[in-house]
């Protein structure tokens, strides 16, 4: 199967024989990538015994990230500090932590986590991303060269809404949790709108689907949000990462047409070098290429948008695995997860700082 033309769907166990003979049937290669989800779901919590507060190597639900954010910025005020940029539909604070020392005129880089809701091992990332940031500043040497000469405005979670829905209701949950009107289908893909060839391909317009990309650009709080801090901060934003999974991949744009951008050359370069870098802790291999032609064409998205922007370094990272356990990685993976994912970001931070415009 060619990768543009691999779909994942689920199956109720009593329909999965009729849906297996009738691929056969028509000829379609498939393969089972989870037998049964809810036991997949319930391993991915390595321990049922779940500890009180925060732990970097557990997920983390919302109210402890969100607790999380105030405590990282008070014990390390001198490289942390946390605002809010907007609230979601329903009502929750969107905090924004800015990771670096205090110095005049520095640039940035942007990364956020938690699009989408069901991604657990982004937020978890986001999170690691930190606690790297505030424990290895003075004794790594280039996370103190990167935190001196640059910002880096890390957004935890951004589809807060979404992500309480898969701890209390349904753990598959994807987009936003916003009403519709003329549906009573709930939620938009927040990575389908953005005003980046918006709704023209790889999103729909039926509010029920997964990825519906709204009722029009930015109508969602989440990504308006996020859209209006960063062209208040274009001027100092220099990269843009956001970081979903699963799939191994590091992309860059387009993924709304296959035109290819104006630095393709390096953004190319870049990115293989950066999942090169990443494969030397575990050889977790990554695949690397513009979003189009290398997963999938699909528009609206952040990334182009960012591009779009004049922010010419724009990646999304789609994090482990390739399938097996799919949005229900275990626990036991977040910290080598994060850990050969926090290479690759440095590396692509390091050439940013070299290549400032």
């Amino acid at each position: 199967v060619k990768p543009e033309m691999r779909v994942d769907f689920r199956v109720e166990a009593d329909k999965s024989s009729d849906v297996e003979r009738l691929l056969e049937q028509r000829g379609v290669e498939y393969e089972i990538l989870i037998d049964n989800l809810k036991t997949v779901l319930d391993a991915q919590f390595d321990s049922n015994v779940r500890a009180a507060g925060h732990n970097y190597e557990k997920y983390n639900n919302w109210e402890t990230i969100a607790a999380w954010t105030a405590d990282i910025a008070a014990q390390n005020a001198n490289l942390v500090s946390r605002t809010q940029i907007g609230t979601t539909f329903q009502g929750r604070p969107i905090y924004l932590l800015k990771v670096g020392k205090s110095g005049s005129n520095k640039k940035a880089i942007f990364m956020d986590c938690g699009f989408h809701a069901r991604e657990w091992i982004s937020p978890a990332f986001c999170q690691w991303f930190v606690k790297e940031a505030v424990s290895t500043y003075g004794s790594d040497t280039l996370m103190t060269r990167l935190l001196n000469n640059l910002d880096f405005y890390i957004l935890p979670v951004l589809n807060i809404d979404g992500y309480v829905y898969t701890w209390t209701n349904y753990r598959m949950w994807r987009k936003t949790r916003s009403t519709n009107s003329d549906s009573s289908c709930i939620g938009t893909d927040p990575n389908r709108n953005f005003n980046a060839g918006w709704c023209s391909v790889g999103a729909s317009k039926r509010p029920c689907d997964d990825t519906y990309c709204g009722s029009a650009p930015e109508s969602e709080k989440e990504t308006k949000a996020l859209a209006d801090f960063i062209r208040k901060n274009l001027s100092t934003i220099k990269a843009y990462l956001t970081i979903h999974s699963y799939s191994q991949m590091l992309l860059f744009p387009y993924s709304y047409t296959y035109s290819i951008p104006e630095n393709y050359a390096e953004l190319n370069t870049i990115s293989k070098a950066a999942v090169q870098e990443l494969a030397s802790l575990y050889g977790t291999k990554y695949t690397s290429g513009s979003g189009a032609s290398t997963i999938y064409p699909a528009a609206g998205g952040s990334d182009d948008w960012a591009y779009d922007q004049g922010i010419k370094y724009s990646f999304t990272f789609e994090l482990r695995d390739t399938g097996r356990y799919g949005f229900a990685l275990p626990e036991s993976q977040i910290k080598p997860t994060s850990e050969e994912t926090l290479i690759a970001v440095k590396y692509i931070a390091n050439y940013v700082l070299d290549h400032l415009y």
